[in-house]
């Protein structure tokens, strides 16, 4: 378990000590805003200013990756491309601070805090999932274009490094409650995946920079009305539709799915073009997704969102995978 009290405290000194690089005074308060992937805190200054520090997990990413996700940033916003809020350099300038911790890097970034609430996805709306179809639209149009600068390194998601022998956020065979035959059917479906994912390629019409974790978590729904978008951590190199099966995350057994997929699809489509057979694999990323976050609440036990789901999250997923299997072999 990584993210313990201890931990955690040992963060927030080693990021109170950072503090002045970015040219906070000794009276700003720091408060931990949410532990995931990473440990984000929000810096409120006497003027009543906030922004979000985001530490960086360790063995995550390194300085270039996170150099690599900023300059992106940067471009769509340079674009007017999405909202999103901006990074905030260092004094000096430098795009990533690191400050130690016991003989341990962590990597901290600094982002412009935007006031508004995350939907709420109890209640998932298909006019979001249209917003959200048009903005996918929007940032793949832009991916397509954006000339990458020298040293850009993002990571590639693919089957070997979302539930492949090299997956990144662990080994879905880790979840609990899982029976022999369950981990019999995932495996089935985890081939059967492998082998559409294969069949279905990596070609620049399919493939390239995505954001990968555009659910609701990561939006804010603004004072002014605008949807901003947030968290960039995962984006890398990964299929376009697998932007749809992010957004549907923790939500993937919703009766509503096919209507959300028809919205974001529409959505999509009112920007940019998204063939048949694009829109047609879509449920395949929902279940390569799927499959993902059960081995991720596994290896991330600590986070309160793996507290809440993962005892029940596993049986779902086999479920899933069940009639996902069944509609496949009656295609």
């Amino acid at each position: 378990m990584l993210y313990d009290d201890a931990f955690t405290a040992r963060l927030h000194a080693g990021l109170r000590r950072a503090l002045p690089a970015w040219g906070f005074g000794p009276d700003t308060a720091l408060t931990l805003l949410t532990v995931s992937e990473n440990a984000t805190f929000v810096a409120t200054r006497p003027d009543g200013r906030r922004f979000v520090l985001r530490v960086g997990r360790p063995g995550y990413h390194d300085a270039a990756e996170v150099r690599s996700e900023l300059d992106w940033i940067g471009a769509l916003r340079a674009a007017h491309t999405i909202d999103t809020p901006a990074p905030v350099p260092c004094r000096n300038g430098a795009p990533v601070h690191c400050f130690d911790d016991g003989g341990e890097p962590r990597l901290v970034t600094c982002f412009e805090h935007v006031a508004g609430t995350a939907p709420d996805d109890s209640r998932p709306a298909p006019d979001r999932f249209r917003t959200l179809g048009a903005l996918a639209a929007r940032m793949h149009a832009q991916s397509r274009s954006f000339r990458r600068p020298p040293g850009f390194r993002r990571k590639s998601w693919t089957w070997d490094t979302i539930i492949g022998p090299a997956a990144r956020w662990g080994d879905w065979r880790a979840a609990p409650g899982l029976s022999q035959a369950d981990r019999a059917l995932l495996e089935r479906a985890a081939g059967q995946l492998r082998h559409d994912t294969d069949a279905f390629g990596t070609a620049p019409d399919r493939f390239g920079l995505i954001h990968g974790d555009m659910r609701a978590a990561n939006l804010i729904e603004g004072q002014d009305g605008r949807l901003w978008v947030i968290d960039f951590d995962d984006c890398g190199l990964c299929w376009f539709g697998y932007d749809f099966a992010a957004s549907v995350s923790f939500i993937e057994d919703d009766p509503r799915l096919p209507e959300l997929m028809r919205a974001w699809i529409e959505g999509y489509r009112s920007v940019a073009p998204l063939s048949e057979a694009g829109a047609a694999r879509l449920p395949m990323f929902v279940m390569l997704r799927r499959m993902q976050l059960t081995a991720w609440l596994a290896s991330h036990a600590e986070t309160p969102t793996a507290r809440m789901l993962a005892p029940r999250y596993g049986a779902g997923t086999v479920a899933l995978a069940r009639d996902w299997l069944s509609a496949r072999a009656a295609r």
